[in-house]
């Protein structure tokens, strides 16, 4: 099967080239559900470029009758984020311009619509499938908006003219994975909103963190908050609905690196889930994984308590006890003393979650998270 294959302006530069996305579709015989799926939106995070080239591979030996839907595939989703360096090293998780994470730029309708109640109560005798289609009518009136505040002369900032561009590849989507990973060393793991936890163990993941608060800004959030706002408006009014949309970041292993296990793992995973929700025919029996999903709060991060060198310190994903040392730092002074190697311990029993990639640390900056789990 070979997929059609799109490209989506971003942006036009001052010299005059143009940045750009590919897609990669891939469209089955029967009609059904729409997954999109990307990776890099942060620019070190390039993991998922190798998971979306294994789909791709893997995609494209299948019939079209083996796929039930669409797939949409979008590696590198932020040129802008990846191409930003400071010496050898990838930064891009925030914008050069104006400083703004790049996964905390999206759209999201929920706050836009202010007659939230009004059209849950038009509603109340329709079918599940006839609200989707008249509220996607809506998220889409509201959405052609922002692309009339482009056109103007006026026209808006860079960030929101490039969620624009990605978000509206994914409007109408079912299922949306965003793959990130640690911008430091971090253990592969996802995020799972309320709602969607039985789906959450085919993808196979020892770890996730349940999605209790947000705000709406992250790429997943903003696909999904307004859908869960209309299910509990709808739920007030005595009419309990579940779509059957969901939104996933899956996070894999450590930032400017492709570790071939969390490869492994992610495309593992994916397959696994669109398995289950039928978009890809199993050839195998389904798996699934005995996730432990905990509540962000769980996460207890670890800051220096005076600058220094990092050194000894416990690995990645070992489990800890109260009372064992963590790490030691090495702290130089200018008091004409001798240096010292201070030692740090743990407060609480855990997982060690993630470590921060530079063993440099001033006073208060970030050594490590633990999972209290």
């Amino acid at each position: 099967m070979t997929p059609i294959i799109s490209n989506v302006e971003l942006c036009k530069l001052a010299s005059g080239d143009f940045v750009s996305l590919q897609v990669y579709k891939f469209i089955g015989e029967k009609r059904g559900k729409k997954v999109y799926i990307q990776a890099n939106l942060h620019g070190s995070e390039i993991v998922g470029n190798a998971v979306i080239h294994q789909l791709i591979e893997y995609l494209s030996t299948l019939e079209p009758n083996q796929i039930t839907g669409e797939i949409w595939l979008v590696p590198v989703c932020n040129p802008l984020g990846i191409n930003q360096r400071h010496h050898v090293f990838s930064t891009g998780r925030f914008s050069s311009y104006d400083g703004k994470n790049w996964n905390r730029i999206f759209w999201d309708y929920e706050k836009e619509c202010l007659d939230l109640s009004e059209f849950a109560r038009s509603q109340l005798n329709k079918k599940p499938e006839i609200i989707r289609k008249n509220y996607l009518e809506k998220i889409y009136l509201a959405w052609q908006q922002q692309l009339e505040k482009i056109n103007q002369p006026s026209s808006i900032p860079l960030a929101e003219q490039y969620r624009y561009r990605l978000q509206s590849l994914c409007l109408d989507a079912d299922y949306v994975i965003d793959i990130h990973s640690s911008s430091n060393q971090g253990i592969d793991y996802l995020f799972c909103f309320q709602g969607s936890e039985e789906s959450a163990k085919y993808f196979l993941f020892e770890y996730g963190i349940l999605m209790t608060e947000y705000e709406g800004e992250a790429f997943d959030e903003a696909f999904l908050k307004p859908w869960l706002a209309l299910e509990k408006e709808l739920a007030n009014l005595g009419k309990v609905i579940k779509f059957d949309l969901e939104s996933w970041t899956l996070e894999l292993g450590t930032g400017m690196q492709i570790n071939p296990l969390s490869v492994v793992k992610g495309v593992k995973g994916i397959k696994n889930y669109l398995a289950y929700k039928n978009v890809l025919s199993a050839k195998d029996e389904l798996q699934t994984e005995s996730i432990k999903l905990v509540n962000k709060n769980k996460l207890i991060s670890y800051h220096a308590p005076t600058g220094g060198m990092i050194q000894n310190r416990v690995a990645l994903g070992t489990k800890v006890r109260t009372g064992e040392r963590l790490y030691q730092l090495l702290s130089f002074n200018k008091h004409q003393k001798l240096p010292e190697v201070i030692n740090v311990y743990a407060e609480t029993d855990g997982l060690i979650f993630d470590l921060s990639t530079n063993q440099s640390v001033n006073q208060g900056e970030y050594v490590l998270d633990l999972l209290n789990d």
